[in-house]
């Protein structure tokens, strides 16, 4: 399910009125713009090639790997054909490769199914997908949010929000993973959203965060 327009207009409602904080957030940050990138395969492919590494390296690992398949097109079936060698020359590391060639074993073969995913409960979803090597609860929930627009996810162990919230919200020293899923809870049911607004705050100028 993608974020609708009608969708979007009742979370900022629900979040501005539940949560004083975040409609100071919502406010200074403007509209929503989470976009939704609707393919599977291609998307954890992306997922796997960034993990740990800039943006941009991943970018040009991303687009050597697609200069070598025909039509730049990521498919199973198409990075089923690539060698090993083939792989490590346009930057692959021998981990995610592994992880690429289970995720395309996976879903060649029907173990992993995008369609199965998309219709999946979140939680269903999310132990479908951690099934191949190298995608953990996290990848899983990205995919979730950026891929099927699911409205309701809440990543605590990303270092992102983790870092915006400690920032915008009074936790202990040293909060744990628990004191962030509890304060997610107030966001129900668009933790999505909230997640989105969070991660934008971290793109604020000195004179915004002082406004």
């Amino acid at each position: 399910m993608s974020f609708q327009p009608q969708q979007v207009v009742s979370a900022i409602r629900f979040l501005r009125r539940t949560d004083p904080i975040m409609a100071g957030v919502i406010k200074r940050t403007g509209p929503f713009g989470l976009k939704v990138k609707k393919s599977g395969y291609p998307v954890v492919v992306q997922s796997i090639l960034s993990q740990q590494i800039s943006t941009v390296a991943a970018q040009t690992i991303h687009r050597r790997l697609q200069e070598l398949l025909p039509g730049k097109k990521i498919r199973p079936q198409m990075l089923q054909t690539l060698t090993d060698q083939q792989f490590r020359s346009v930057g692959v590391s021998p981990q995610k490769l592994a992880s690429l060639r289970d995720l395309t074993q996976k879903t060649l073969d029907g173990t992993l199914s995008f369609r199965r995913i998309s219709r999946a409960m979140d939680e269903e979803a999310i132990a479908e997908l951690i099934q191949v090597r190298g995608i953990g609860r996290w990848t899983a929930q990205m995919y979730l949010m950026f891929s099927l627009g699911r409205p309701d996810i809440f990543a605590p162990d990303d270092l992102g929000l983790r870092r915006a919230i400690e920032k915008l919200y009074d936790l202990p020293d040293s909060p744990k993973r628990q004191h962030f899923e509890d304060l997610s809870e107030m966001w129900r049911p668009w933790r999505s959203v909230a997640s989105w607004y969070l991660w934008r705050s971290l793109e604020w100028s000195d004179d915004q965060k002082e406004s």
